[in-house]
């Protein structure tokens, strides 16, 4: 079964449509409140206080007509009832109805009397159709009961207590959320509008249409996110950008040792060599241009790999000084060739934490670049040092340097300084990438300063062990 689901205008109609009939609710457990606690409340205590003082005009004796004319000239100007009768049997022939079903005075009621206690009624009188409150006081002459007085009121309906106010309140509540309601709905339009654009923003965005942003002129929440959504697609464009130049890249290079293995390919096929040391070379040419695919497709899974972040380094205490030593006479038959020295000046004692192998390539594809761009019977000179919490590595070379406007993209993938280079001399570009990469998982970084003609000096800052 579907489930159902409400749109955000729904949502908020309805939180005005319920929030209207809590109100109303709430206005009713109100007015009940006041009609019960302090209208009905009033009408008791002002029943004791005339009880009291009609009490008070008793002195002692009999109960005479006097007192009996007072209370009947009270009647007319009071709007309490009052009966002052000799027995209880006076009384419930003067007042033979019935409160709540039961007789005026029960057994408990008439014990309270007889000791001199006064005794509060309230409830339903069928004959009156509506609830009284009232009050027996007795008479006392030397603790003999010579009369009682009865008291009463007839109590006004909810309706009738708030018979001016209720008319007031509900046109007031009716117009209020009338009003509220038409500039709610007047207002939604606009409210739901930057919600409606991002939608279509974002439809678009799905479409792989990166072209247009958002309005964030306002100082609102909607612009908070509207500023959010296009810091997202300015990543999604530029990481497009990075793939469609990545791809490209990737295809360039691809296309041509392909190129090289297809044509040379067809001339053996061909027979068109008939010489065997032709061949051969052709033969040659074929190897190397596959092992250089083969070098660039592990490049790309080793950089891959390394910004997957579930990929696990082995981490432990590394001595920085024996592994530039180890890693310098790796590269020192490449210096060797192009007649290049290679000096060195070490901190002994300083220690870092990360992955041997993984430190080992970075410092050995900075060597690398050293070696291919430095000139014939050159110097590389490679020193570690600590600075602060952190571990120096600095390679300068005094080769062919790198164009100033240059140094900033060095790194990324593909990129090559000097676009005249070849393949040969140049690599593809991936290894500071992974470098990079690599440093970066380690919490170091990677710093390139360089002047054409002059040479190139490389800094690298690792972290130092945490003792």
């Amino acid at each position: 079964m579907k489930k159902r689901s409400w749109t955000l205008n729904k949502k908020v109609s309805m939180l005005l449509l319920l929030s209207l009939l809590f109100t109303i609710l709430f206005s009713f457990l109100f007015m009940h409140f006041l009609y019960k606690d302090l209208y009905i409340g009033t009408m008791k205590e002002s029943i004791l206080y005339q009880g009291e003082r009609t009490t008070a005009h008793y002195h002692y004796g009999e109960v005479s007509g006097d007192i009996k004319d007072k209370i009947l000239w009270y009647n007319v100007i009071s709007p309490y009832k009052v009966d002052v009768v000799d027995s209880l049997h006076e009384l419930k022939e003067n007042f033979p109805y019935k409160v709540d079903g039961e007789p005026l005075l029960s057994k408990e009621d008439t014990a309270l009397l007889d000791k001199g206690q006064h005794v509060l009624k309230e409830g339903y009188v069928k004959e009156f159709d509506r609830n009284i409150v009232g009050a027996v006081f007795p008479l006392m002459n030397e603790e003999r009961h010579m009369g009682y007085i009865y008291i009463y009121i007839p109590l006004a309906e909810m309706t009738e207590v708030f018979q001016k106010g209720i008319p007031i309140l509900v046109l007031a509540g009716t117009m209020f959320y009338f009003l509220l309601f038409v500039i709610i709905q007047s207002t939604l339009g606009s409210l739901f509008k930057p919600v409606k654009e991002m939608k279509a923003f974002s439809n678009r965005v799905a479409n792989g249409d990166f072209s247009k942003r958002l309005d964030v002129s306002r100082n609102d929440e909607m612009s908070e996110l509207g500023r959010t959504f296009n810091h997202m697609v300015d990543s999604l464009e530029n990481q497009e950008e990075r793939k469609r130049q990545f791809l490209s890249n990737v295809a360039h290079e691809l296309r041509t040792p392909l190129t090289y293995i297809g044509g040379y390919t067809a001339v053996l096929m061909d027979k068109v060599h008939t010489d065997p040391d032709d061949a051969e070379e052709s033969l040659k040419l074929i190897q190397k241009e596959s092992i250089r695919m083969q070098k660039l497709i592990n490049e790309l899974l080793e950089l891959n790999k390394l910004e997957d972040s579930s990929s696990h380094l082995e981490f432990e205490p590394i001595v920085l000084s024996e592994l530039l030593s180890d890693t310098l006479s790796l590269v020192q038959p490449h210096a060797l060739e192009k007649d290049l020295v290679l000096e060195k000046s070490l901190d002994e004692e300083t220690i870092i934490n990360g992955d041997p192998d993984r430190i080992r390539q970075v410092v050995y594809n900075v060597l690398d670049n050293a070696i291919k761009y430095s000139k014939p019977q050159g110097k590389i000179i490679l020193r570690s040092s600590r600075q602060g919490d952190e571990a120096l590595i600095t390679i300068r070379d005094h080769g062919i340097g790198i164009p100033s406007s240059s140094i900033p993209r060095i790194g990324e993938r593909f990129y090559r300084s000097d676009l005249s280079r070849t393949r040969n001399s140049g690599g593809y570009g991936l290894g500071l990438s992974i470098a990079k990469e690599i440093l970066h998982r380690h919490g170091g970084s990677l710093q390139i300063e360089s002047e054409e003609g002059s040479g190139t000096t490389v800094t690298v800052r690792i972290p130092l062990l945490k003792l």
